[in-house]
């Protein structure tokens, strides 16, 4: 499937033809395979297209953006395996090396993308390890509410009061509404 191209891919989805991905590492296989057809940039090609763009042309940019994909993903790879996924790892550096090409102003291209392209990358791993640390905590914050919950239903011989768990827990009553309210929405997702 990786040796296919996007174009073959299409058109067999066209034609009927079933295709099945397992995973995201199934695109940007293809995806690899797609960026060696085409061709990089010599450096003079890179120096007359950094002219045009300074002049405002627009296929400059894409051209140049197109002739330096391949330096993106290797940048990319890089990363691999540090919490995203090789598709969101790409995606960052490719949107980071087209914001260079569209923004330039004079200068080393190569030094500006890189550095904008690790910043980039660096940023979107910061936020999904943040958002990781929410969920982990969150799950956690669950997990104790239940237990208390559960304990204190069987001291009082009913169940607790938000006002009680709140109490039990040192948290407000807000923030045990919002547990319990995330927890609804979750079994309700889930179908339980």
């Amino acid at each position: 499937m990786a040796n296919d191209s996007l174009k073959d891919f299409l058109a067999a989805g066209d034609s009927g033809d079933e295709r099945e991905f397992t995973s995201g590492e199934d695109f940007y296989q293809l995806y690899l395979e797609e960026l060696k057809l085409v061709p990089p940039c010599s450096p003079e090609e890179e120096e007359r297209l950094l002219d045009e763009i300074l002049a405002g042309s627009q296929s400059a940019v894409k051209r140049l953006v197109e002739g330096k994909l391949g330096r993106a993903v290797r940048m990319a790879e890089e990363y691999r395996d540090r919490g995203l996924s090789m598709n969101d790892l790409v995606q960052e550096a490719n949107i980071a090396l087209l914001l260079t090409a569209q923004e330039y102003k004079g200068g080393d291209f190569d030094s500006q993308s890189e550095e904008r392209i690790r910043r980039m990358i660096e940023d979107a791993l910061e936020l999904q390890n943040t958002e990781y640390k929410v969920e982990e905590e969150m799950l956690a914050r669950v997990n104790v509410l239940k237990d208390i919950s559960a304990g204190g239903g069987g001291e009082l011989g009913r169940e607790a009061t938000v006002e009680e768990l709140a109490e039990r827990m040192k948290m407000t009553e807000q923030e045990i509404k919002d547990i319990m309210k995330l927890t609804l929405d979750a079994m309700s997702v889930s179908g339980e």
